[in-house]
């Protein structure tokens, strides 16, 4: 190790010099053009159990709400997310986490985090507008404790019993709402992250820790094909010749369909980006400031072809990256069934100019994805009585089961954005399906029918970078499909 640094420590002098130039190492393989032409040869049509088009996606995201999301995610209320990155797998005894560098986390200090993030908003008292969690005069109130906790009003009006009985059942209530298990927000582990400067990419963590991760989060999504093939590599996947016309998800009703579906194209998702951030040189350590950021991520062609053509992996890959146009529709609907809610946001952190920008933004982008006009139809689900109610509690709980599996990765950096993006999912289930969502007027100024029902700040946070995410990986498939080979 000490002699491969010493040599491009001898390199980088050489072109200071002019007596030679730096180079990162070779290149990721090549490979052939028809080759990953493969990947994509299912790729067009209509999303399956949408009205939509991958066309109509691809040009929708990539001229429309990519480039407004870039710019959004930037800002402070959308960078800084809040997570316990110490949780214990509740599953697995722990193996031991990864020890490269690459895939450490870089949490922020105190003094790093805007101010207006820093103090947890007391309880409205006579204020019912579901953003006023958000407001300076919450988020700066005087009965907020140094330590992040509101302090709150003396309620004398009832015993200490009754009122702790009261809060069981407000969270209960709100875990009914949940499809995920988040983290306690009054833990001493929970820690404020700042996603740009821990970008998610390949840092090199595989092997059998995340083989199980994978395998387990399958493993407790019971809505899958029952029949599978040794040659996958790469989750369950069916014999086609057994199921017909539709040969992923034959024989599974539309609610399994779904449940499955996202959870693929999540995988996927996270796979493209994988791929497209892959750590092609390490690079050397231990050379303090005379030694330059040698360690570079970009694109790998060979592993993408790897992960989806068809030859590879027995005929699934490319219906993986048609998962991720599904997934994508599900959340775009998300956002839309809850811009009335999410546009009376403050969104405040403190710095008053951008939060004004940060709300402009919003409420430039939500109408955008408001007039897409093949959303993705979520009232079609969970309809019929009974045996719906069983189902719909069936689906919450294989998915809270699923955001537990994410305490289980060993590597830090894959943890915090496995937790981002599940919590992001896992968001927009419950705006479609908790039923809060329904009436676009229980968020109205004045309205008989108002809620008080609010999504917690991480929630916003998670559900809006989750999108991103996807919308990212969308975009990266259309670099793949252009990339120089």
């Amino acid at each position: 190790m000490w002699r491969r640094c010493l040599l491009l420590l001898a390199l980088l002098l050489a072109s200071a010099t002019g007596a030679g130039q730096f180079s990162f190492g070779p290149a990721p393989p090549a490979v052939d053009r028809s080759a990953l032409d493969r990947c994509f040869c299912q790729l067009e049509g209509q999303v399956d159990d949408c009205e939509c088009n991958v066309d109509t996606v691809d040009f929708f995201n990539n001229v429309k709400i990519f480039p407004r999301l870039q710019s959004l995610l930037v800002k402070d209320f959308f960078r800084f997310y809040k997570v316990n990155l110490r949780r214990q797998c509740p599953f697995w005894e722990d193996d031991g986490s990864c020890s490269q560098t690459t895939c450490r986390v870089r949490c922020c200090a105190e003094e790093e985090v805007p101010i207006g993030l820093k103090a947890a908003a007391p309880a409205p008292k006579t204020e019912e507008k579901p953003s006023y969690k958000y407001t300076e005069a919450a988020q700066t109130a005087e009965d907020a404790g140094c330590d992040g906790e509101s302090l709150g009003d003396l309620n004398t009006t009832i015993s200490a019993s009754r009122q702790r009985r009261l809060d069981n059942w407000t969270a209960h209530d709100d875990a009914l709402d949940s499809f995920c298990d988040m983290d306690d927000e009054s833990s001493a582990d929970m820690q404020f992250v700042d996603l740009l400067l821990n970008p998610e990419r390949f840092t090199g963590y595989r092997g059998v820790s995340s083989t199980r991760v994978w395998s387990a989060i399958y493993d407790e999504n019971c809505f899958k094909p029952k029949v599978s093939s040794p040659e996958n590599k790469y989750g369950p996947i069916v014999d086609a010749s057994n199921l017909g016309a539709d040969p992923f998800l034959m024989g599974l009703c539309l609610e399994e369909r779904v449940f499955y579906r996202a959870i693929s194209g999540l995988h996927t998702s996270i796979t493209v980006h994988l791929c497209s951030e892959y750590l092609l040189s390490e690079g050397c350590r231990g050379l303090g400031q005379l030694a330059p950021e040698v360690a570079r991520w970009g694109p790998n062609a060979a592993e993408f072809h790897r992960r989806f053509d068809p030859e590879l992996t027995g005929g699934h890959g490319p219906r993986r990256l048609k998962n991720l146009y599904f997934v994508y529709l599900l959340e775009l609907r998300a956002l839309a069934k809850a811009a009335p809610y999410l546009t009376q946001l403050e969104y405040f952190t403190g710095n008053a100019e951008e939060d004004d920008e940060v709300r402009q933004a919003v409420r430039d982008i939500l109408p955008v994805i408001s007039d897409f006009p093949s959303h993705f139809n979520e009232s079609v689900l969970f309809r019929g009585g009974q045996e719906a109610r069983k189902l719909k509690t069936e689906f919450r709980e294989h998915f809270r089961n699923i955001s537990r599996i994410m305490d289980c990765v060993g590597c830090e950096k894959c943890k915090l954005w496995g937790k981002l993006q599940t919590q992001g999912l896992g968001t927009a289930l419950k705006i479609l399906f908790s039923g809060k969502f329904d009436n676009p007027d229980v968020f109205k100024e004045g309205s008989p029918k108002r809620q008080k029902f609010q999504l917690s700040r991480n929630e916003i946070v998670a559900l809006f970078n989750a999108f991103a995410r996807l919308s990212t990986s969308v975009r990266n498939l259309e670099k793949f499909r252009d990339l120089e080979r």
